[in-house]
C-alpha cells in the first residue's frame, strides 16, 4: 500500500520587485513589458499563478501614499548604501498599472513589505527597535480602498538569522509580525477574503525560526517562508556537476525536515513555504540556471519540498536575472517554465511515497493526479549513459539493473489488473541533446510560443499500460497513470 500525506501543495512562482523598479526607471519602456502578449499568456496559463513581489530592495522601498513626507523618486545606484542602492519609491500610478495586469492575467499577489523602517543599529550589529509600520499600513489601506485583491502580505526579506545586509532578532521580528496581523485584521474588517500574513522571507536558521514560531500565537502568522540558494554563487563553474549529483541534491532535505519538525513541535497552524529559490545566488548562471539542465534541480526541489509538507514553492524569478522562467528580453519561456507548467497541471495535492532501487541517478516522485483519476509519476534521470525501463506494478519493490543496452525495473505498489489501459507520458529532453540548451523538447517536439504569443499545448503521448516507462539519458518524464489504484487518491 502506498503511504501518503494529504495536504494542499500550492504552486507558486516569484517575480522580483526589481523588475517593477526597472520598468519605473526607464520611462520610455514603461507599459511595454506588462502589455507583452507572451508575458500575459505565460501568467494566464497557470490559472491562477501566484506572483510574489519582493526581494532585497523591498526593505529600501517606500510607498507614495502621501504620508512619508519625501518625494517619490526611483532607486539610484549607490555603492556605499545597503544593497547598493538608495531608497526608492513605488508611485501609486505604477501600482495601478500593475494591478490592472494582475486582474487581466488572473494572478494572485504576495507583496513583500519594507520591514526596516524605524530600525536603529544595535551594539551586536543587528538592527533593533520596533518596526515603523506607518507607511506600510497606509499602503495596505490604499490597496484595500482601491479594491485590489492581495493574497498575502509578507514582512521583510532575508533579515532572519545572520541576515543578508541586515538582520533583526527573532523576538523583535515576532512582535512586528503581530503588529502586521493587527493592521490586516483592522483594515480588512468585514472583508470576506483576508490576506495571509507571511514572514520572514529569509534563510533558514533553526534557533531563529524556532523563536519566531514560539512567540507568534495561532493565527498570527499564517505562513513561515524561507529561501533556498543551495547551489552557491552563480559564478561557480561546477554548478552542473552539483545539479547532476544526487548526494548534493539530497542535502537540502534536512532544511525541509527541520522546519517541519519545528512547526510540529510547536503545534502551530503556521505552514511552510519556500518564499524564494533561484538555486544559485547573484542572478544564477547563463546557460545553466536558464537552460534545460536546471529542470533537474528545479523539479527535484518541487518533489522534495512536497514530501516535507511544503505548501508553496516560489521560484526566483518569473522575469529577471539568469534564473528567470522567461527570457528577460523576448519573454520566450525557458525550459523550466514548461517543467513548472507540467508540474502545475499534472501533480495533485496529495503526495505518495515512491522509491526506485538500483541507482540513485533516478529521482522518483509520485502524487495523486490533479483533477483526474490515478496518479502522476515524475521520473528524473540524472545519468547521461543509462536508459531505464520502469515497470509500475503491485508486486512490491524489486529491481533489476543493467547498463544502457539493458533495462532497469522498479515496482511501485498499487497498480491493479487494469494495467492494460493506456497512460499519458510527457518526455522532456534538451534540443540536440545539449544540457545547456535553452530550448526543450516535449515528446520530441520543440516547445515555443506561436506568432500570437500563445503558450503551446502540452500534448502527451498515449502509451499502452503494459509497457514500461522508458526514461532516456538526461531526460525527465511525467507519467499519468489513471489505472493506478491508491487508496489515498479516492
Amino acid at each position: 500500500m502506498c503511504k501518503c500525506k494529504a495536504y494542499q501543495n500550492y504552486w507558486l512562482l516569484g517575480h522580483i520587485l526589481m523588475l517593477v523598479i526597472r520598468e519605473r526607471r526607464h520611462q520610455k519602456n514603461r507599459g511595454q513589458n506588462l502589455s507583452n502578449k507572451i508575458l500575459l499568456n505565460a501568467v494566464k496559463a497557470f490559472s491562477p499563478l501566484k506572483l510574489r513581489l519582493g526581494g532585497s530592495l523591498q526593505d529600501m522601498l517606500i510607498y507614495d501614499t502621501g504620508d512619508s513626507g519625501q518625494p517619490c523618486t526611483p532607486f539610484v545606484k549607490n555603492t556605499s548604501a545597503m544593497f547598493g542602492f538608495s531608497q526608492g519609491c513605488l508611485p501609486l500610478h505604477r501600482w495601478d498599472e500593475l494591478n490592472a495586469f494582475f486582474q487581466k492575467s488572473g494572478a494572485k499577489i504576495i507583496f513583500g513589505l519594507n520591514a526596516l523602517n524605524g530600525r536603529v543599529p544595535m551594539p551586536d550589529g543587528s538592527l533593533g527597535g520596533p518596526w515603523n509600520y506607518t507607511n506600510a499600513a497606509s499602503f495596505i489601506r490604499c490597496t484595500v480602498n482601491k479594491g485590489y485583491d492581495i493574497h498575502g502580505w509578507e514582512l521583510g526579506n532575508e533579515l532572519s538569522g545572520s541576515g543578508v545586509g541586515a538582520r533583526i532578532d527573532a523576538d523583535q521580528y515576532a512582535a512586528d509580525v503581530i503588529n502586521l496581523k493587527h493592521i490586516i485584521d483592522s483594515t480588512y474588517q468585514g472583508n470576506p477574503s483576508k490576506p495571509l500574513v507571511l514572514a520572514p522571507g529569509g534563510f533558514f536558521d533553526a534557533a531563529w525560526f524556532t523563536e519566531l514560531v514560539s512567540k507568534t500565537r495561532a493565527g498570527q502568522m499564517d505562513v513561515i517562508t524561507h529561501h533556498i540558494y543551495n547551489l552557491g554563487p552563480g559564478v561557480d563553474d561546477h554548478l552542473i556537476e552539483k545539479i547532476l549529483n544526487p548526494s548534493y541534491l539530497d542535502g537540502e532535505a534536512s532544511t525541509f525536515s527541520n522546519l517541519q519538525g519545528i512547526l510540529k513541535s510547536a503545534g502551530t497552524s503556521t505552514v511552510a513555504w519556500v518564499g524564494e529559490a533561484g538555486g544559485a545566488y547573484n542572478s544564477g548562471h547563463h546557460l545553466v540556471t536558464d537552460a534545460f539542465v536546471f529542470s533537474f534541480w528545479y523539479l527535484d526541489q518541487l518533489g522534495m519540498s512536497s514530501k516535507y509538507d511544503t505548501k508553496s514553492y516560489c521560484r526566483q524569478t518569473l522575469v529577471g536575472g539568469n534564473y528567470g522562467l522567461l527570457n528577460t528580453t523576448t519573454f520566450e519561456p525557458n525550459p523550466d517554465y514548461y517543467s513548472a507548467l507540467l508540474w502545475h497541471r499534472l501533480m495533485g495535492t496529495t503526495v505518495l511515497s515512491a522509491t526506485f532501487n538500483g541507482t540513485n541517478k533516478i529521482r522518483t516522485y509520485a502524487h495523486c493526479a490533479k483533477n483526474s483519476e490515478g496518479i502522476t509519476l515524475l521520473l528524473i534521470n540524472l545519468s547521461g549513459n543509462n536508459t531505464n525501463s520502469i515497470y509500475v506494478t503491485s508486486n512490491g519493490a524489486q529491481t533489476q539493473s543493467a547498463r544502457k543496452e539493458g533495462r532497469r525495473f522498479s515496482h511501485i505498489p498499487g497498480l491493479g489488473e487494469a494495467a492494460e489501459l493506456t497512460r499519458e507520458e510527457y518526455h522532456l529532453t534538451p534540443k540536440d541533446g545539449n544540457l545547456q540548451s535553452q530550448q526543450v523538447l516535449l515528446n520530441g517536439k520543440v516547445l515555443a510560443t506561436d506568432a500570437n504569443g500563445d503558450i503551446p499545448k502540452l500534448e502527451p503521448m498515449q502509451v499502452e499500460g503494459t509497457k514500461p516507462i522508458t526514461v532516456g539519458p538526461y531526460s525527465i518524464v511525467f507519467a499519468h497513470i489513471p489505472s493506478f489504484y491508491a487508496p489515498a487518491c479516492r
